[in-house]
């Protein structure tokens, strides 16, 4: 059976010796920023109002020719570029990290016995690891939504706002298993310009959706594409639910925006297909929202334990069921002693509601 791989978005620079000085972020960790939004204050029709003078013919109708230079102005402040550290600590030898060529030659225990073990005569040495990825506010007051995997185990996080505006962030609370973030910076007084959530479910494939991010580090690039599939499961886990696209994402777009023509955010980006082109999957919003309450309010979701894994109800399950449309989730597998087991609930079974 073909493996399909599929690569988080999250671009790692480089090992930097921890004693070398003065580590500078680079220039293209900086973008160019100024824009409006509003906070997420859990009120999407409150968001709808503010960027109704963004709003365009776009469903059945013509869309104006400026569309997306409003859509790049409207989420320009709210589009943030993320730098992350990580200390890492690794035995050096003379030779490097790797084998010494001699103990290639000589063999490991003759090499041993004449030379010892220089790798073991070495303290370990700390290295910078640094990484870029992408981020959105949602408040006014500094919240910012990225993917987990864009700041996990970060020993230091700056988020970068327009051309100048560094700030430090610290974590609010992460999910793993949707990879999904809350970080939040101190905005010392500025009202920040927040992003509105949209409803991903009012997503139609075909759909025209823009991507903006920090892709190589290239700050608030840009991108337009269309919806090339919803509820597509990639292998990910439980949480197998994502917006497909073929709106041009790269390395460092991971927790970036994706946009409907109402400059809503609609998706989270997360992920490439390793060997296609054109082909990225975003978190839908509408899964996030309710991730992103919970870690706000507890630094961590907690989940009710059914014991069952499920499958999202695609067409084709659908037909293959013998069911008049796609709906619901199938119970993939019932795991030993669960209460799904308890309760008499078996595999193959349909959960509607």
């Amino acid at each position: 059976m073909k493996r399909v791989f599929f690569i988080p978005l999250i671009l790692v620079l480089s090992l930097t010796s921890c004693s070398q000085e003065g580590l500078k972020l680079p220039d293209s960790w900086k973008k160019d920023s100024t824009s409006s939004g509003s906070s997420w204050d859990r009120n999407p029709e409150k968001n709808q109002d503010d960027h109704k003078d963004t709003l365009v013919p776009w469903k059945g109708g013509a869309i104006a020719a400026d569309t997306f230079i409003k859509i790049s102005k409207k989420a320009d402040a709210g589009v943030v570029n993320i730098g992350t550290t990580k200390i890492l600590k690794q035995k050096q030898s003379p030779f490097g990290f790797g084998p010494s060529p001699f103990e290639d030659f000589f063999g490991d225990d003759l090499f041993k016995h004449f030379f010892g073990n220089p790798r073991q005569q070495q303290e370990p040495q700390e290295f910078k690891q640094q990484s870029l990825g992408s981020g959105f506010i949602i408040s006014e007051d500094g919240l910012i939504v990225t993917n987990n995997h864009v700041i996990d185990q970060a020993d230091e996080i700056k988020v970068t706002i327009g051309k100048d505006k560094e700030f430090v962030a610290k974590v609010i609370g992460t999910d793993p298993k949707t990879d999904v973030a809350l970080i939040k910076i101190d905005p010392k007084g500025e009202k920040l310009q927040a992003l509105a959530l949209g409803d991903s479910d009012d997503l139609e494939v075909g759909e025209i959706v823009v991507a903006i991010g920090n892709p190589f580090g290239l700050s608030h690039t840009v991108t337009q594409g269309i919806v090339s599939a919803k509820e597509r499961a990639i292998g990910f886990g439980l949480y197998d639910n994502f917006i497909q696209t073929d709106a041009s994402i790269n390395p460092g777009n991971s927790g970036g925006p994706l946009f409907n023509l109402n400059a809503e955010v609609v998706g989270i980006n997360t992920a490439i297909h390793a060997s296609g082109q054109g082909i990225g999957f975003a978190i839908p919003i509408n899964l996030a929202r309710n991730i992103l309450r919970q870690l706000e309010k507890n630094g961590e979701v907690v989940r009710g334990w059914m014991g069952v894994e499920m499958q999202n109800m695609d067409e084709d399950l659908a037909k293959a069921l013998e069911l008049e449309k796609p709906k619901g989730a199938l119970i993939a597998r019932i795991l030993p002693g669960s209460p799904a087991e308890e309760a008499g609930i078996q595999r193959g079974d349909v959960v509607l509601e």
